[in-house]
């Protein structure tokens, strides 16, 4: 694993010394008080961080490995959903063999809970938890790199300047994917797109499937070959609310009155606490059939990612209220196989509540908010 050494996920053998880099580091600790006890705690920080330290290290103190660790975070996992959910939904993956490695490509809402939502997925249905491609513009503090690697990230270098940088950071990228599904037998997951799906239009970007295929050995398999081999399965993640639809929509906004956008400093930090701790309502979690056929390129990969997770996106209420307040009226005939027809009836409460939500928002952004929560639909419609 030395060629991965910079990109991969820690090593079992690692998890004590980064555990005590991570009780070690001022950040961390100050993160972890923020998310308890809010802003307020600074003011008493010499106080609280010895105690914070004191509760981590002993809850950490049984842990050796990736696996123990990983024990822990679903006790967060377990505390989060219940604290900012109505539940959570799982479909396709009783048609996935448990000891085959796949890799899911699923569409991107959420920097981190996409992801997370598969582990949750996997772990309770006892399938091996994936091995997450998480971007190094995310890594903007030491301790997140830490975090993220101990529950088996791995780091795509989009920082990378140069063509010959560029090209030598995908192509250990690419090998680390093969040799992870094919040598090590652990699934991978990978977002459809660099970025989020601000808008709610979920596309995959044949971008990342050339980058994936850059492994491909010419002389010995072809592309659709090479494809097969993966296992390539489209996931699609729905989410009833979006913790972070009024800045996504501020994002927008500005994007297309103003030219362009700037993120502040650790802006994509913020949005991770926000996505975890925000109400999202049900979350559903759809798995689709592994890839397998002739496909010749890149872009009819894409294609085929795209029709099974527009196909498979589970609608909320959410989605059909967004759409009557853009277009006048809910739309007909756009249901997922997991579902059942939509009806208004003993949901005029939630539709209330939802519109106030949307009012709540700076008047200019209510549009592009909306958007978020009934592209999908008309994505659909579209596909129809």
């Amino acid at each position: 694993m030395g060629t991965f050494a910079d990109i991969r996920p820690y090593n079992d053998d690692e998890v004590p010394p980064v555990l005590e880099r991570l009780l070690a580091d001022d950040e961390f600790i100050s993160a972890i008080a923020s998310l308890r006890l809010g802003a307020w705690h600074k003011r008493v920080s010499f106080l609280l961080y010895p105690l914070v330290r004191f509760i981590l290290r002993r809850e950490l103190r049984n842990v050796c490995n990736v696996r123990d660790f990983q024990a822990i975070v679903k006790k967060y996992m377990d505390a989060m959903v219940k604290s900012s959910t109505k539940g959570i939904t799982v479909s396709g993956l009783d048609e996935l063999d448990p000891k085959k490695a796949y890799l899911f490509m699923s569409n991107h809402r959420d920097i981190a809970l996409d992801p997370a939502f598969v582990n949750y997925a996997m772990y309770h249905n006892n399938h091996d938890t994936v091995r997450i491609a998480i971007g190094d513009n995310l890594l903007t503090k030491p301790y997140v790199s830490d975090l993220m690697r101990i529950n088996k990230s791995f780091i795509v270098r989009r920082s990378a300047k140069g063509p010959r940088q560029i090209l030598a950071a995908y192509r250990q990228l690419s090998a680390y994917i093969r040799h992870s599904i094919e040598e090590d037998n652990n699934p991978i997951w990978i977002a459809q797109r660099e970025g989020r799906a601000k808008d709610g239009n979920d596309r995959t970007e044949p971008a990342i499937i050339k980058m994936i295929a850059i492994s491909q050995n010419k002389k010995q398999e072809t592309f659709a070959e090479f494809i097969n081999k993966l296992h390539l399965v489209p996931v699609a993640i729905s989410y009833e609310l979006d913790p972070c639809d009024g800045a996504k929509a501020k994002e927008l906004y500005e994007t297309q009155t103003q030219g362009g956008y700037q993120k502040a400093e650790h802006e994509d930090v913020e949005s991770i606490a926000t996505g975890i701790s925000g109400d999202k309502g049900c979350v559903h979690i759809s798995f689709g059939e592994p890839l397998h056929g002739n496909f010749e390129t890149p872009e009819l990969v894409a294609a085929e990612v795209d029709r099974q997770v527009i196909s498979n996106y589970v609608l909320h209420p959410s989605n059909f209220f967004a759409y009557k307040m853009l277009y006048g009226d809910y739309p007909k005939g756009v249901y997922s196989n997991q579902q059942k027809s939509f009806s208004i009836a003993g949901l005029e409460a939630e539709e209330a509540a939802f519109k106030r939500r949307i009012e709540a928002l700076p008047k200019e952004h209510q549009p592009y908010a909306l958007g978020i929560y009934a592209n999908t639909i008309t994505r659909k419609q579209a596909q129809d």
